[in-house]
């Protein structure tokens, strides 16, 4: 990057994602946003001409629509942050999760193509990724990965029906077992067959939850809630973004009792928890983090700062 201001486009700015990307950088002094005319926000030529002048772009588009400026853009130098699940498990593109493994960042400072994760995925990754490494859970087990996220998850049109009186106060999905983030968990979480992912949606607007069961049948031993935090503790140890709490801690528990899915909403922090009834053998890992943030417009930033070389956390709360 040269020592000018970085040129970033957005293409897509104003969905969901695009605008919290927008509102992050807008203010920011090292950062120059090009824009198109409404008029010529469909035009692929002009959305490639633009792309092809910014150092960066984000792309926050249906996949079909991702695929096809890329193509555009073919060979061009512009670093390529992609936020649709276009890209996530595609070859020669980067998982933009820097806290994945120590050697990530790197990875990322060095590639031109990177995929923005998943939301769900980025709990789910976060939890069993450093369990599969260390021994721990099995890579040809299948793990259970439940989740529950705020209706922004679902992009204008869930939002719109969530504004509207009647609709349900919670609800399961994804039933047919096929959701399009599987393949970046399994992949990304050292897995050898696709988790079971179980996703839901809340009233209310923003914030997740993500839950994996370590039980005795996806294990290689007998394993304690302690051994678990350890694990986790020790491989996001330093991390401002991915704190890991003390075992079995109700500190952040609303009435000693319920864990909100939306303490961390407008910060790009996830939290990382254990709780376990050894007697039992049965253990939970959980992850919190905004669906919006941590799990999309916050990751994206925070793979622009790597990418431009100011201080990681430059324009993302931190809980």
């Amino acid at each position: 990057m040269t020592t000018n201001k970085t040129k970033v486009f957005i293409d897509g700015q104003h969905g969901t994602t695009g605008l919290q990307i927008h509102d992050r950088l807008k203010n920011r002094p090292d950062i120059e946003l090009l824009e198109l005319p409404m008029a010529d926000r469909k035009d692929l030529g002009k959305r490639a001409e633009i792309a092809k002048a910014a150092d960066i772009a984000v792309l926050c588009l249906p996949d079909a629509a991702a695929k096809e400026l890329v193509a555009a853009l073919g060979n061009a130098d512009t670093v390529v942050i992609d936020a649709s699940t276009a890209h996530r498990v595609a070859d020669g593109w980067t998982y933009g999760f820097p806290e994945m493994t120590k050697q990530h960042r790197q990875k990322l400072k060095e590639s031109n193509r990177i995929t923005n994760p998943g939301c769900y995925p980025t709990g789910a990754i976060a939890l069993l990724r450093p369990l599969v490494e260390a021994g721990v859970v099995r890579a040809d087990s299948t793990p259970a990965v439940f989740g529950v996220s705020g209706y922004t998850g679902g992009g204008k049109e869930l939002i719109a029906v969530h504004e509207k009186a009647g609709v349900e106060p919670f609800g399961l999905y994804g039933l047919e077992l096929t959701h399009k983030h599987v393949p970046e968990m399994k992949k990304y979480s050292g897995l050898t067959h696709s988790p079971l992912f179980v996703p839901s949606v809340g009233h209310y607007a923003q914030g997740m939850l993500i839950t994996v069961p370590i039980t005795r049948d996806i294990t290689t031993r007998q394993v304690t809630a302690k051994d678990v935090h350890g694990i986790l503790a020790d491989y996001y140890a330093g991390e401002q973004f991915v704190p890991v709490r003390p075992l079995a801690d109700r500190a952040w528990l609303e009435r000693d009792r319920f864990l909100r899915a939306d303490r961390l909403i407008d910060t790009n922090t996830m939290e990382l928890a254990v709780y376990g009834n050894d007697a039992e053998g049965n253990v939970l890992a959980v992850a919190s983090l905004d669906n919006l943030g941590k799990g999309a417009s916050g990751a994206a930033v925070q793979c622009i700062n790597l990418k431009t070389g100011v201080d990681e956390a430059t324009g993302l709360a931190v809980a």
